[in-house]
């Protein structure tokens, strides 16, 4: 890519991630706060997110439910401006070769896009690489961003709540990576191969539809899709970056943990844990993230 296109994927990264925060942080809050404790939930999802919720409501007001927000931002928009910006510069580079190179094969190929186009294999192997890439990057921040959402921490401000993690040593600030990774591999690759597969087939069907819709949905059901698949992975890494006891510290210990949690062994279900939260804001992210951004690169570059 050109210094050019370079700058215009990074603002419009930059701007998708800086929207879906503010809006969505609500919904990243709640999950968080489920998530992080270790008894069973024995009422159902919809009673434990409103209790949840007035618990909030009742300490810190209306503005509780933005809690994080500032660190939110330093991990997100950053974040997705990266990962936009290094999928296009991996998606254009194996868009020159014959193995993942979508060459034209489909006839339905009309899409409203400006980005490079793969074969299935190839978007799934983008979409996973810079996802884990700019995870292991920010990883810390995401530790700050989690730890800033739960309650069990009382930091003060980002730039002391940093140096207290980074002066734990290297194994604090990669806290929890295998299991992001666990989840941002295929949680991405899947993204990407649904979200073009559908807006392939939308633009097909619906060719007068405006290009801001087709995004929106197909990112939207992408979204759905490749959360519920990788969500156990997201409750794992939750805990491993809040918790600070022991047995939270590694990867197996934690996930046995949930599996045991609470007075009655929970089984599989403790793996899914705020999934409706997490599913909601994913869907709404994923509309509003892929919107703003082939938006933003349509209107700059057309």
């Amino acid at each position: 890519m050109k210094n050019a296109a370079v700058s215009q994927h990074l603002f419009s990264g930059a701007l998708s991630g800086f929207a879906g925060a503010i809006l969505l942080q609500p919904l990243d809050l709640l999950k968080t706060r489920i998530q992080q404790g270790d008894s069973a939930l024995k009422a159902r999802n919809t009673t434990v997110i409103w209790c949840t919720t007035k618990v909030i409501l009742r300490n810190e007001g209306i503005k509780g439910l933005w809690t994080g927000t500032s660190a939110t931002l330093v991990r997100n928009v950053p974040g997705v401006a990266l990962y936009f910006t290094s999928l296009t510069y991996l998606r254009s580079i194996m868009a020159k070769s014959p193995y993942f190179s979508a060459h034209q094969r489909h006839d339905r190929d009309n899409s409203k896009t400006v980005l490079p186009k793969l074969s299935s294999q190839g978007n799934l192997i983008a979409g996973a690489t810079a996802r884990v890439g700019v995870g292991f990057i920010l990883n810390p921040f995401s530790i700050l961003k989690a730890r800033f959402e739960s309650e069990l921490h009382a930091y003060r401000s980002l730039s002391g709540s940093l140096l207290s993690i980074a002066r734990m040593g290297p194994p604090e600030l990669m806290r929890g990576f295998v299991a992001s990774s666990l989840r941002d591999a295929p949680y991405a690759g899947l993204f990407v191969v649904i979200y073009e597969s559908i807006k392939r087939e939308t633009t097909y069907l619906i060719p007068t539809a405006y290009a801001a819709g087709i995004h929106s949905f197909s990112a939207a059901s992408a979204g759905a899709i490749a959360t519920m698949a990788t969500h156990p992975f997201d409750v794992i890494k939750t805990k491993m970056q809040v918790r600070s006891e022991d047995r939270y510290r590694g990867f197996t210990t934690t996930l046995m943990r949930i599996f045991k949690a609470g007075p009655i062994q929970r089984g599989a279900a403790g793996f899914f844990d705020g999934a409706s939260l997490r599913m909601s804001r994913k869907i709404l992210s994923s509309a509003i993230g892929w919107a703003v951004f082939e938006g933003m690169l349509l209107f700059m570059q057309t």
